[in-house]
């Protein structure tokens, strides 16, 4: 029984590819971020996103804002797509 489900076990496996290191290290530069930017808040925008935290458990409040800017610049840009007609 346990030679049996050993040989399945080994049957199972398949050859992964490895990825190349230097499509690694290319792919992991294209994401850094290295532009910062900043914005400034009045206190009930502050107030609006700590609550947004605090009661959805995000801790990264610059993520918030990344994603949020970057949804919309991408819907805008897809909207106004230029067109032949």
């Amino acid at each position: 029984m346990i030679v049996l489900t050993l040989q399945v076990l080994a049957r199972k496996k398949k050859h992964v590819p490895a990825v190349d290191p230097d499509i690694f290290q290319k792919s992991r530069e294209a994401l850094r971020r290295r532009h910062r930017q900043v914005i400034y808040l009045n206190d009930s925008e502050l107030a609006a996103v700590k609550e947004y935290c605090d009661r959805f458990g995000i801790k990264a409040r610059s993520a918030i804002f990344r994603e949020a800017t970057m949804e919309m610049v991408l819907s805008q840009l897809s909207d106004s797509h230029p067109t032949l007609f």
